[in-house]
């Protein structure tokens, strides 16, 4: 089974991925984690990374190739990242989109880097341009399309106990048998 969670910075994909995959017994490959993992490794932040990737646009694609050859060569798997329902395409079993009120994802944010909620809204605001430009302009992708997904759950009203509640009802009513009714998934594009 291959289960996508989609969403901006501070929707709680990781949260729930995470929890997904412990109950599921799945592995949880996180593209996020992969980027600050890059990111780190040249001594830069999230953001600073982001706009450097804005210069080389070999960053963004290898990091989504890595994230696509996943999702066809892994099974039993939630991947998460901003791209993961599309990465995935039909591969997906299911596909997850978390949202929330940046408010609310700056004030997570904030919690878990030590910024100020403020200083978390403006850098989720320049990431969220800073990605949805290159999305738009390497793949022809609008990041804000949700008709790829099957399910979406604003997190600022629920407690991840509840989301995880709902994801794993929905994963035990899944007829993966039928794609009837899926989102089809344009993978004209080159990752």
């Amino acid at each position: 089974m291959l289960i996508t969670v989609a969403g901006p910075p501070g929707s709680g994909k990781s949260t729930l991925a995470s929890s997904l995959a412990d109950e599921l017994g799945l592995e949880h490959v996180s593209g996020g984690d992969i980027f600050r993992e890059l990111a780190a490794e040249r001594d830069m932040t999230a953001l600073e990374f982001n706009q450097l990737a804005e210069e080389d646009e070999s960053i963004d694609l290898d990091l989504d190739r890595r994230l696509r050859r996943t999702a066809v060569e892994r099974d039993d798997l939630v991947l998460e990242s901003r791209l993961a329902g599309w990465l995935a395409g039909d591969e997906a079993d299911l596909r997850i989109w978390l949202t929330a009120p940046l408010r609310v994802r700056a004030e997570r944010i904030a919690d878990r880097e030590d910024w100020t909620v403020d200083e978390a809204a403006e850098d989720t605001r320049s990431r969220e341009a800073s990605e949805a430009k290159r999305y738009r302009e390497y793949y022809g992708i609008d990041i804000d399309d949700l008709s790829i997904y099957d399910l979406s759950i604003n997190t600022a009203r629920w407690s991840t106990e509840a989301e995880l509640d709902i994801v794993l009802n929905a994963v035990e009513r899944l007829d993966p048998a039928s794609d009837e009714g899926m989102a089809p998934v344009d993978m004209d594009y080159d990752f």
